[in-house]
């Protein structure tokens, strides 16, 4: 009999060179995840949440000292590796989006990482610094895997400049179901063995989700992710990070509610299939 996949929660708040503040969005995602654990915990009825009852694990970290942060890239790529061991989801809630870099580079040159982000993080304008930075990360990552970002709101990068680096990009002004993008992206997830998700929190546009540091207009619903994300979810999705939530600019915490579900959902998701 298949053992059931183990859902490791990695909570990595990581949020500096850019948007600090996120690392406390990562760390109250994880207060979601301990609240779901418990919920589940003390229910004695019959629910779907009986499905993952006993198989999240959760795992946090912190940066409070100059060495944790000296290391902060070898300590992600150290974690990612033991918890993608085989038959395992991992969950990664980073603080801004360069907390996710070491999950890119110990993915390999033949797996995918489907991005939901409204920028491309590929930035080497006068006002980019040239180093390594939450807006320019892709550009200074080793070994990347192949990426296919749907969503993003860039006007200035050339097709060129975003050809070197992306697999394939949707911008969200264009994506359309009708003219066939989910299926596109599917053909990418079809012919990949091992896909990550990544979705950085401003990827929604802002009306659904104003807790993050860069609210850029004219993006996609969060139903339309969630179809997105239903489309191409297989066995070969191994992993989902969430990143870019500051909590401090929440509204009615209307992002944190749109984050907590989305949690919710994966780990439900997660285990009713594996």
């Amino acid at each position: 009999m298949k053992r059931a996949a183990s859902i490791h929660t990695v909570c990595f708040p990581f949020d500096l060179f850019g948007n600090a503040g996120c690392g406390a969005g990562a760390t109250l995602l994880a207060d979601v995840v301990r609240e779901i654990i418990d919920d589940t915990d003390r229910e004695t009825r019959p629910t779907r949440a009986d499905s993952y009852r006993g198989r999240i694990e959760l795992t946090e970290f912190d940066f409070a000292t100059p060495q944790a942060v000296a290391e902060w890239r070898k300590t992600g790529a150290k974690v990612f590796k033991k918890s993608s061991k085989e038959n395992s989801f991992t969950l990664w809630l980073g603080g801004n989006h360069l907390s996710v870099l070491p999950v890119y580079e110990s993915l390999g040159p033949d797996d995918l990482v489907v991005q939901f982000d409204a920028h491309l993080d590929i930035f080497d304008l006068h006002d980019t610094t040239e180093h390594l930075s939450h807006g320019n990360f892709l550009r200074h990552g080793t070994s990347l895997p192949r990426v296919v970002n749907i969503g993003n709101r860039d006007l200035l990068l050339t097709d060129k400049a975003v050809g070197k680096v992306f697999a394939d990009a949707i911008p969200a002004a264009s994506f359309d179901d009708g003219n066939g993008d989910i299926e596109r992206v599917r053909h990418h997830v079809a012919a990949t063995r091992r896909v990550w998700i990544d979705i950085d929190a401003d990827v929604f546009d802002p009306a659904f989700a104003p807790a993050v540091h860069q609210r850029t207009p004219f993006g996609p619903s969060p139903l339309a992710v969630l179809n997105v994300l239903n489309a191409i979810w297989s066995d070969n999705v191994i992993g989902l990070s969430i990143s870019e939530f500051d909590p401090g600019r929440d509204v009615n915490d209307a992002t944190l509610n749109l984050l907590g579900w989305l949690v919710e959902w994966a780990i439900l998701r997660v285990a009713e299939t594996r």
